[in-house]
């Protein structure tokens, strides 16, 4: 475990990834007192233009982010496609938080599983797959219905294929999708009669103190978040043993900052932890409006070691993501109507500062409250039609 020291504000804390979550982290950190750098492959990434200093450099580059570390007190990250090496390298001159030990495995979807199980956490039925054989394999045995994906990198449906669903995954299918996942290991879920998607955010300091978010509903269309909503709208006793998986994994990691547990309820009433993400988590934007602490906040206090902050939800909010589409899409001479949104009630935009927008490409969102977590996802899917 970490030193136990407490990081106070006016000290310098390094963020390995500069994209929107590194700078809402950093805009947290800012209104707490501490300084920021950052490192990032994009000069101007969005966290740029809110920290003291940007290290460019690529998620690889161990002496850049050893040059980062030495001029820190703590180091964290908002991406876990860190190397290990880099990782290394930044412990060498400062604590980093969570530890390479931890995003070793979280990194590689295979180890994770693997990881998950060993501990006891209930997972869907799935098989580590190394070759196309053993593909071919895999999809027969789990019914041919399986979402495929890469046991490194990918998210927002990247280096994922779904087989089954559209058409039959015969031999030809199986084929391209191994293909398209660039012929290396992939993990073969089979698909689950989902119910609800779900997600719950823990924070752990290096004292031991730790703190789970009530869960967050999420909507997802082609592997994207489309809307995410705090509280999710599910049984007391279910809320409690989704937070208590969240709170053992974190637990038994020993968990040093944030984690997000991804995780399926089943139509058959089942609780299936799905992924790990050991950072700030887009399903968890809304705890700046939900929440007495935002997501970005703790993150901070957990690094640093500060006490954690209250996690009750003191309003119900749901956020939107605006995706580079909606620019694409927009009117040509007046962009997003941004004023048409904002004059729904309750709604707040946040933009990362992003310059080119791309299909797909998560440019901002919106967010909302409400009395109730469906009356805010109304008002943000609203505020988001007038763009």
């Amino acid at each position: 475990m970490q030193t136990q020291q407490v990081i106070l504000p006016g000290s310098t804390i390094g963020i390995l990834g500069g994209g929107q979550l590194g700078r809402m982290m950093a805009m947290a950190a800012r209104s707490l007192g501490y300084r920021i750098q950052v490192l990032d492959p994009d000069p101007s990434c969005p966290a740029r233009f809110v920290v003291d200093a940007c290290f460019e450099a690529g998620w690889n580059d161990a002496r850049a982010a050893g040059d980062l570390a030495r001029g820190c007190d703590v180091v964290t990250l908002e991406i876990e496609q860190i190397s290990v090496a880099a990782l290394e390298a930044a412990e060498r001159h400062a604590p980093v938080r969570p530890a390479s030990a931890m995003l070793a495995i979280i990194q590689d979807r295979i180890l994770q599983k693997e990881w998950l199980v060993t501990h006891g956490l209930p997972v869907g039925e799935y098989r580590a797959v190394s070759d196309v054989a053993e593909f071919h394999a895999a999809v027969k045995d789990l019914g041919g219905r399986c979402f495929v994906k890469s046991a490194h990198g990918g998210y927002d449906g990247r280096s994922q294929e779904k087989l089954g669903f559209s058409q039959p995954a015969d031999a030809a299918a199986i084929e391209a999708a191994w293909k398209s996942l660039g012929q290396r290991p992939v993990v073969v879920e089979r698909a689950v009669e989902l119910a609800m998607e779900i997600s719950v955010m823990v924070a752990r300091s290096p004292r031991g103190e730790v703190k789970a978010y009530p869960a967050a509903v999420n909507h997802h269309e082609q592997q994207i978040l489309v809307w995410s909503a705090i509280p999710a709208n599910i049984s007391e006793a279910m809320s409690a043993h989704a937070q208590e998986l969240a709170l053992s994994i974190a637990e038994q990691f020993e968990l040093e900052g944030l984690l997000a547990v991804e995780m399926f309820i089943t139509k058959d009433g089942k609780l299936l932890v799905n992924e790990l993400a050991p950072r700030p988590h887009n399903s968890y934007h809304a705890s700046e409006r939900a929440c007495v602490t935002s997501q970005f906040e703790q993150a901070i206090r957990a690094v640093c070691n500060l006490p954690l902050g209250d996690v009750e939800v003191v309003q119900p909010a749901a956020i939107v993501n605006l995706l580079g589409d909606v620019w694409l899409n927009a009117n040509a001479e007046t962009g997003p109507r941004f004023d048409l949104a904002l004059a729904v009630p309750g709604v707040r935009l946040h933009l990362y500062e992003k310059h080119v927008p791309r299909a797909g490409r998560k440019m901002g969102h919106l967010s909302a409250v409400g009395k109730t977590a469906e009356e805010a996802v109304l008002h943000v899917v609203d505020a988001k039609s007038k763009l």
